[in-house]
């Protein structure tokens, strides 16, 4: 009895050291997988955050490009208004144009000139010399005693010197020049020589010209309309 109480004893007693033991050895291992899971826990949140951080710079990027994008577009806005303001203070090309055919308008409807009795239609050129002839008609209707001169032409003194700008010059019938800065031409015919050419009468032919001035001296009246 007493043996067999022994044994039963060591028995109990190797049962409990080997369930102590094998609860010290699951303390150990649950020991050792705590600082893995934390650590495993840490590599999770710092995953997490640098995924964040690294969106976070994206997004700042996008932004700024928004922005950059938004800031070329006023730009290119304020660059196409002033380009638009430009072209509307600027006077194109057939603008200026119109500009001095309307200038030359104005100062052929200013300008009358009569031959004798007979007006006539005078396309005057734009330069000094036609404006300054203009001016000697301010006041009063300027009146020239022309003289028959070389079978071709009527030519009679201004009584001033006008300003002139002579070039070698082929005249043709319904030309008028100006002779030596003081002194008016009118030609029925043709002749070469350095004038400054003040105009051409339009309505007239070679015919008409030479039925005008070909009969002997007359008097041209030039007046503002």
């Amino acid at each position: 009895m007493l043996v067999d109480s022994f044994i039963k004893g060591a028995e109990s007693a190797g049962i409990e050291n080997q369930m102590e033991g094998v609860q010290n050895t699951t303390m150990k291992k649950e020991k050792l997988l705590l600082p893995i899971l934390v650590l495993v826990l840490a590599l999770m949140v710092s995953g997490c955050g640098k995924q964040s951080v690294s969106e976070s710079p994206t997004g700042k990027s996008e932004s700024v490009e928004v922005f950059d994008s938004k800031q070329n577009d006023d730009l290119t806005s304020e660059e196409k208004a002033a380009s638009e303001a430009e072209s509307v203070n600027e006077p194109s090309a057939n603008e200026n144009k119109a500009t001095q055919k309307n200038t030359k308008e104005d100062t052929e409807a200013m300008l009358q000139m009569k031959i004798g009795d007979k007006a006539v239609n005078v396309e005057w050129e734009n330069n000094e010399s036609v404006q300054a002839l203009r001016d000697l008609c301010t006041d009063k209707p300027l009146t020239i005693q022309m003289s028959m001169y070389g079978g071709f032409e009527q030519v009679g003194s201004l009584g001033r010197s006008l300003p002139r700008d002579d070039q070698q010059t082929t005249t043709g019938a319904g030309d008028i020049v100006l002779y030596s800065g003081n002194q008016i031409v009118v030609f029925y015919g043709a002749n070469s020589w350095a004038y400054t050419r003040l105009g051409h009468i339009t309505d007239q032919n070679a015919a008409g010209m030479s039925k005008l001035l070909g009969n002997g001296d007359v008097t041209i009246t030039l007046s503002l309309k």
